[in-house]
Order: C-alpha cells, then structure tokens, then sequence
C-alpha cells in the first residue's frame, strides 16, 4: 500500500501534522487515539480523515517529516573546509546524538513494537532514517577529497561500519533507563574512537 498516494494536503493538514506529533510523542502509537488527536490539532474527525484514511498513515507522515528535521543530513555534508578525518568526526557525532536523541529512541521503540503488525512502519524509518543517513555518507566516502584519504572498495558497507561503531552500549544504557543525561565528553569519546578505528581499517 502506497502510503504517500493516500495523503492530499489541504489548509489544516500542517495543523493535523502539529497535533498528530504531539499526541504520538506523548502517548506512543498505541496509546494515541484519533479522538484525541483531532482535539490537539483543532479540527474535527471528519478533517482529520479528510487527510488520512487511518491512524497508521498519519503516524507514516510524521515519522517522514521528524525524520526529515531531526537528521539534518543535508546541512551535515554541506560542511566546507574541513579535513577527511574532521568530516567523519562530524558525521559520527551528528549519529550518536541522533541515536541518543528522545525521537531518536522512541521510534526506535515504537517501530520494533509494532513491526511486525505495521510493517510499513520500520520500512518507512529505515528509508527516512538510516538508509537515507547511509546513502549520504557512502556519496561522502565516494568522493575525491574522501578518497584521496581513505581506500574503499564499498562505500556503503563502510558507511554501514561507521554508523555501527556509534551505536556502542551508551545507546542501550539510554533506552533502558539506565543514563538519562549522557555526557558531552563521553559522546566525544565515542566519536573519536570510531573515526580513529574507522581510519586504522581504511585509510591509504
């Protein structure tokens, strides 16, 4: 089903979107009701289906555009003057913030409790999210300036590599509860020790 050909915008659809977010990151999908979510938004039922046909494709939509801000992978990569290295330093810290982030986390939780009766749902975060992430890096690897520096056979599996080396057991200690306040010098620490071990496996 092809969620995008069943959205139309109209003059409330960003005031559905607004009220939708807010509903979803304070109750979960589960928890978010339509009723209350056409409260939040200021509109009635009959608008709010005027522009989603369910619950599900709504959730879709916001994901999509919480993706979309949150990640800010465009600004990233359009960083100039900094080195191979000083560039991957970047990358790797916009990772893990994401990864720590409350959005972050929560659609983490969300989309692998509902994969497997809504999986369009972890297929649309995986696209929005990391696939897109792991496009843009595999482009950076591909590039003159990256491979002046770095010998790489396959950029998307090295893209792959250095965003797992940023999800370290920091992720997990935050989504269990267990850090609630992780610390600027710890996040930089893991970013220098994935560059560092990223560059001793692929640098020329």
């Amino acid at each position: 089903m092809n969620a995008e050909a069943q959205i139309k915008r109209g003059r409330k659809f960003d005031q559905v979107i607004e009220g939708a977010r807010a509903v979803f990151m304070r109750e979960g999908f589960e928890g978010a009701s339509v009723d209350e979510i056409a409260r939040d938004a200021g509109v009635s039922k009959a608008t709010l289906y005027s522009y989603f046909p369910d619950k599900q494709h709504l959730f879709l939509e916001v994901l999509r555009q919480e993706c979309d801000a949150q990640s800010e992978v465009e600004v990233l990569f359009e960083h100039t003057g900094l080195s191979v290295e000083e560039k991957l330093c970047v990358i790797c810290k916009k990772l893990i913030t994401f990864f720590l982030s409350d959005f972050g986390q929560d659609m983490f939780r969300v989309c692998v409790a509902e994969a497997k009766r809504f999986p369009e749902l972890g297929t649309t975060f995986y696209e929005s999210g990391p696939k897109h992430w792991g496009e843009r890096i595999a482009g950076f690897l591909r590039s003159d300036k990256a491979r002046a520096v770095l010998d790489i056979e396959d950029p998307y599996l090295a893209a792959d590599q250095l965003a797992q080396l940023c999800r370290t057991d920091l992720m997990l200690k935050v989504m269990f509860g267990i850090e609630t306040n992780p610390k600027e010098d710890e996040i930089d620490r893991i970013v220098d020790e994935a560059v560092r071990t990223f560059l001793a496996r692929y640098r020329r």
